[in-house]
């Protein structure tokens, strides 16, 4: 199935006249229309990246849609179920609930899981209407569940590689740290110099001087330095000869097949993670122990 309007903006799935001909009488089911559908066999998308929604502005749009209409229509996707999931414009569906609407105007289109995750998270990414975490946790959803690389991540949704791996890098942190950066205590920028500290009791203590002391990015980096240069040395393990035939062994692997191999072993079992990078790579590694892909 080809991608629907991807990478290239929310705009591409439905033109400017499309939404103004949205109207009370509109009941169209051809796919890409629009269409009136009953709230009640409309289902918020479970794995949407927004966790968090402003009751106070939902309220406010709730009232905007009770004098004015809903002047943009929601898209979604039919379900196995029988309902419809939610793509984009679950806060203007909540709304429309809140107002008492019974049918809110819809584009209704056919989407797969992916195709779903993905342009969920980029509406919410142009909107803005992501926090950092919520922006992390939608990156890692491509990732898990749909095998997407960051360098293809990157291009789908319009950011640098390097700033989808830095937001990656938040899904790392504690979670009370977690929660000053949801609740907007800490931006993106604070939670990368946190990042910085190897110490949890030295990220624990810099976040709570930042939000404490309202230090700002560049205040926040230098203390995290000043921290580091603090912390006691890190003891290095002293190898066995063991470890160190395990190494080489890690090392061969690694070269013979042309990517990273790590043995994790321990005295009783241990395991071997080799990575690749797409499919094409996948394959290659199959080839290497003479298996064919189905």
């Amino acid at each position: 199935m080809p991608k629907k309007g991807l990478g290239k903006g929310l705009d591409s799935l439905f033109s400017g006249d499309d939404i103004e001909e949205v109207s009370s009488d509109m009941n169209y089911s051809k796919e890409g229309d629009i269409t009136n559908i009953r709230l009640s066999l409309i289902e918020p998308n479970k794995k949407q990246p927004r966790r968090n929604f402003d009751e106070e502005k939902i309220a406010a749009l709730a009232d905007s849609i009770k004098e004015n209409g809903l002047i943009q229509p929601i898209i979604i996707t039919p379900s196995e179920n029988g309902m419809y999931k939610i793509v984009a414009g679950e806060r203007r569906w909540r709304a429309a609930k809140k107002a008492g609407l019974k049918e809110i105007p819809a584009v209704v289109r056919t989407y797969n899981d992916e195709q779903v995750a993905e342009i969920a998270l980029i509406e919410n990414l142009q909107r803005e209407n992501l926090n950092p975490i919520e922006e992390a946790v939608g990156y890692n959803l491509l990732m898990e569940e749909f095998n997407l690389t960051q360098e293809l991540i990157s291009r789908r949704v319009g950011k640098s590689r390097s700033a989808v791996a830095n937001s990656l890098r938040l899904l790392s942190l504690e979670d009370d740290i977690k929660k000053l950066v949801i609740n907007g205590s800490l931006s993106s920028g604070h939670a990368r110099a946190v990042l910085s500290l190897d110490n949890a009791e030295m990220r624990a203590a810099l976040a709570k001087r930042i939000v404490d002391d309202n230090l700002n990015v560049r205040q926040a980096e230098a203390l995290a330095k000043q921290l580091q240069r603090k912390a006691p040395p890190k003891k290095q393990k002293e190898k066995t000869a063991y470890d160190i035939e395990i190494e080489g062994l890690q090392n061969k692997l690694s070269s013979a097949m042309g990517t990273k191999v790590r043995i994790n072993h321990g005295p009783k079992k241990g395991k071997i993670e080799i990575e690749y990078y797409g499919n094409d790579d996948l394959e290659r590694i199959l080839e290497f122990f003479r298996i064919k892909g189905e």
